[in-house]
């Protein structure tokens, strides 16, 4: 029993005892709050947490070395009413003779003596059940309840010790709030803790530092750092305590403290000392071999971990890692990721401890990642081990060389294996190298790159059908950009083969590769002017599923449909085509214009026939930076006759005739192309007074190509050829497939042969026929072309009621002499926009952004978007500078 001694005031208490079980005096410091330092910040949002404990008998503050649990538990401590009883737990605890002496002396300390009845530990190794017994009835009867601290409770490692605690704690009733601060999950019952809502949590997630919160602390040490900068110093160290304040420490002996945060090399710091010294030389050898080898990888999961160790028992060591708050985060299904900056000091830790092996592991690694299936962590493994065949061949037997072309990936890729050097000499690395060069458009290194990959190919038996099937997808596109329909049906003609030969779960997971094929084939056809087969593939490609993999791929073939419809005199099609896929492309995060640019080019050469002079030459400026442009034919010939149509609408003929050539060398001449040549040409030549040279040039344009013979028609009538043009526009079968841009020249053709027959009946009911179909189109440029001929017809009642609004107030009166361009009114639109769309243009014009609109209309902003899509539609743009000035130029603003 406990020596007693008399009160002053007469009742015995028990004399305090000086020394635990083993005759060592007590530790008094392991009694005392801990000192919070100077640049100590509190955390209200994490106190707010743990004032909770009023409501639960247990409370845990679980996280890893130095994420500030001991000074979080120490702070909110000193502010609570007495009895506050603070233990820190030492390995000597283990026994439970000395812990639970401890327990009681920590009692004692803060004002809350067991009873004499309780007694005291006579023996280390262990307790009398009856002094646990008393101690958790004295405690249930208290009127005010204890609160009893254990820090560094996971140096408590004895079972015994866990049920002793748990006994009391159940029994204790409302007289013990227990709180036990550790790195390790307490061997306690806590699911019945939780399960029963007696248990108030605070665990690594939330001890972590918020960017604010880290901006507070770094004040505090004298540092002003940026949210934006803290944010990714926070992303970097995970929010954990320990690092932001020994990194504060270190960047205050920096020149430039804010850069030294950014890019301090953590195997350089302290924070590696306190790493290394707290957690990696704690663990026992198998576990530092592990540790260090797996970092090299951005995650692991056990099997991959025994690749790289050569070992069977990764399984159990993460997940004691990460139980323990080893600095090994789970992320789900097995899977594990370091934390960051352990994972930098102890890569730097590896190749000190264990030089030259590093290659090896990501060797092993790049081996078990292919196997399993996991192509861009292989290709990373396979690069860093320098093997550079390995990583090509994963990628090209993978069937993935399309990623290369799909804009999501592209760019990584190609920086991936620029690195790449000559010692690499695989089919696959020359299939990987010519497809880098083909992305660039850099066809002659392209070219001699792919023949050295079929003559490796040629080599290998059997041929790996990936790699031919790879081969095919090069063949396509090198056809396509050197303008070789036949080469790029023979490569899909290959293509179809090998699909048989290739597994189908490759082709199910590379739905590019098909679209991207098509995609190539449908623009050769395009190029030989076969419209109804290029449409064909290119609607098939437009199609493809795979979302964002194929939208690249989606994009560039919907954009070649729009040319198609402009081809065959359908602006309003070929228009909403254009603008069709930008929402997708947005969505995915491609940059803009993200595709070949043909579309930009459609929709520039629709803003031209309808006398948009100021948008057309907006939408040929932003494609004027495209590398497709220099190399792509189709793309070269959609540029060239969009821009000399605009220099020819402005009066530069012989400007235009320059621009109507693409500016590409082909293997084939395109006859659509071709045909455009020779009408600026013609036109050039009928302008300067020469109408013979004029017919001249058009006596290869046939009915083969019905927007090129009706523009030919209308030269052929204004050189005096009326029977030539009525003959060439007799020979066109369109089979219903022509729009309005073929039919209203077509009309306004016959009508001027009509006029000068003397029928002005006739020509009056062909003017009115081809101003209904304009109307629809907005197309103003064929009259505005027509010549004098037409002003009188549209000046008659009937004619000009068809004519007022959209095309009349752009055209000069009967007897006037044509205004300079710059002085022609816009066409006058009926656009219909709903009120809340006005509102939203309105705001648009007043610079305000998405979230302003919506704020200011008490909207939602997915309500705004919708709105502005609509918007965006009605006014034929994609843009909100575009939408503000083609609202202006049709008085909707």
């Amino acid at each position: 029993m406990a020596e007693t001694y008399e009160n002053a005031q007469g009742p015995t208490v028990p004399a305090v005892p000086c020394a635990d079980p083993q005759g060592d005096p007590f530790l008094r410091t392991r009694f005392a709050l801990p000192a919070r330092p100077a640049t100590f910040l509190r955390r209200q949002r994490l106190v707010d947490h743990l004032d909770q404990f009023r409501g639960t008998p247990l409370t845990l503050v679980n996280g890893a070395a130095g994420a500030g649990k001991t000074l979080l538990a120490a702070d909110w401590a000193a502010g609570l009413p007495p009895p506050v009883a603070w233990l820190t737990v030492e390995v000597g605890d283990r026994r439970p003779g000395v812990f639970w002496a401890y327990v009681l002396q920590a009692l004692r300390a803060c004002g809350a003596p067991a009873s004499d009845a309780v007694g005291v530990p006579a023996d280390a190794t262990g307790v009398d059940q009856r002094l646990l017994a008393t101690l958790a009835a004295e405690l249930n009867d208290r009127d005010r309840p204890v609160i009893l601290v254990l820090d560094e409770y996971d140096r408590v490692t004895d079972l015994e010790v866990t049920d002793q605690l748990e006994f009391v704690l159940h029994h204790a009733g409302r007289g013990l709030h227990l709180v036990l601060v550790t790195r390790t999950e307490p061997l306690l019952p806590l699911h019945r803790y939780r399960a029963a809502g007696e248990l108030t949590e605070i665990r690594a997630a939330e001890l972590a530092f918020t960017p604010e919160e880290t901006v507070a602390l770094l004040e505090l040490h004298g540092l002003s750092l940026p949210v934006s900068a803290a944010r990714a110093l926070v992303d970097r160290t995970r929010g954990w305590a320990a690092g932001l304040r020994l990194s504060a420490l270190a960047a205050l002996e920096s020149a430039d403290p804010e850069l030294y945060l950014k890019e301090f090399e953590a195997d350089r710091s302290t924070v590696a000392d306190f790493l290394l010294a707290e957690v990696l030389k704690g663990q026992p050898e198998e576990t530092q071999g592990l540790l260090l080898r797996v970092s090299v990888l951005e995650r692991f999961c056990p099997d991959l971990a025994n690749a790289l160790t050569l070992r069977t028992d990764a399984e159990p060591i993460l997940a004691g890692l990460h139980r323990d708050n080893a600095f090994v985060e789970h992320l789900g299904h097995a899977w594990y990721q370091l934390h960051p900056l352990f994972g930098e000091i102890l890569r730097a830790h590896l190749r000190e401890r264990l030089p030259g092996l590093e290659p090896e592991l990501h060797r092993r690694a790049a081996r078990w990642l292919r196997r399993s299936g996991f192509l861009p962590e292989t290709l990373a493994h396979g690069a860093a081990a320098g093997d550079w065949d390995f990583a090509a061949g994963a990628l090209v037997d993978d069937l993935a060389i399309g990623q290369l072309f799909t804009g999501l990936r592209s760019g990584d890729l190609t920086e991936f294996f620029s690195p790449m050097g000559p010692e690499a000499r695989s089919a696959a690395a020359d299939l990987v190298r010519a497809a880098r060069d083909l992305s660039r458009y850099d066809l002659d290194r392209g070219l001699t790159r792919l023949r050295h990959a079929e003559e490796h190919l040629a080599d290998d038996a059997p041929e790996p059908a990936a790699a031919q099937l790879s081969c095919a997808l090069l063949e396509a596109l090198a056809a396509r950009l050197t303008g070789c329909p036949p080469q790029a049906e023979k490569a899909a003609e290959r293509a179809d083969e090998l699909r048989q030969e290739v597994p189908a779960h490759l082709l199910d997971k590379h739905p590019e590769l098909t679209a991207l094929l098509l995609t190539h084939l449908g623009s050769a056809r395009l190029w030989a002017g076969r419209f109804e087969d290029a449409r064909a593939a290119l609607t098939a490609a437009a199609g493809a599923p795979g979302g964002a993999s194929t939208v690249l791929p989606r994009e560039d073939s919907t954009e070649h449909l729009a040319l198609l419809d402009y081809l065959n005199g359908w602006l309003g099609r070929a228009e909403r085509k254009a603008l069709a896929a930008v929402p997708e492309v947005e969505r995915v995060g491609l940059p803009q214009p993200s595709g070949s640019g043909i579309g930009q080019l459609v929709l520039a050469a629709v803003a031209v026939d309808r006398h948009e002079l100021g948008r057309a030459q907006a939408l040929l400026d932003e494609t004027a930076r495209l590398p497709s442009g220099t190399r792509d034919p189709v793309m070269a010939a959609g540029r060239a006759l969009a821009t000399a149509r605009l220099l020819s609408v402005r009066g530069k003929a012989r400007a235009a005739v320059e621009a109507a050539a693409p500016a590409v060398a082909a293997a084939m001449a395109s006859p659509w192309a071709a045909g455009y040549e020779a009408l600026f040409a013609a036109a050039a030549h009928l302008a300067e007074g020469r109408p013979a040279e004029a017919a001249e040039m058009l006596q290869g344009v046939s009915g083969d190509q019905p927007t090129c013979a009706v523009e030919a028609a209308a030269i052929q009538v204004a050189a005096g050829r009326a029977g030539a043009a009525i003959d060439l526009l007799d020979s066109i079968r369109t089979g219903g497939r022509a729009g309005p841009a073929v039919t209203v020249r077509a009309a306004l053709v016959r009508a001027q042969a009509a006029e000068g027959a003397g029928d002005t009946a006739a020509a009056r009911r062909l003017v009115a026929h081809a101003l209904l179909d304009a109307r629809r189109e907005r197309l103003r440029r064929p009259f505005l072309d027509a010549g004098a001929w037409i002003r009188p017809l549209l000046a008659t009642p009937p004619l000009h009621e068809l004519a007022a609004g959209w095309l009349t107030r752009g055209l000069p009166r009967h007897g006037e002499q044509p205004r300079p361009e710059s002085s022609l009114s816009p066409p006058l639109v009926a656009v219909e926009l709903s009120g809340r769309e006005r509102d939203v243009l309105e705001r648009l014009a007043r610079m305000m952004s998405t979230e302003e609109v919506a704020a200011d209309l008490y909207v939602s902003v997915n309500t705004v978007k919708t709105h502005l899509k609509s918007v965006y539609r009605k006014l034929a743009v994609n843009r909100r500078g575009d939408a503000v000035r083609r609202a202006r130029d049709l008085r909707l603003l």
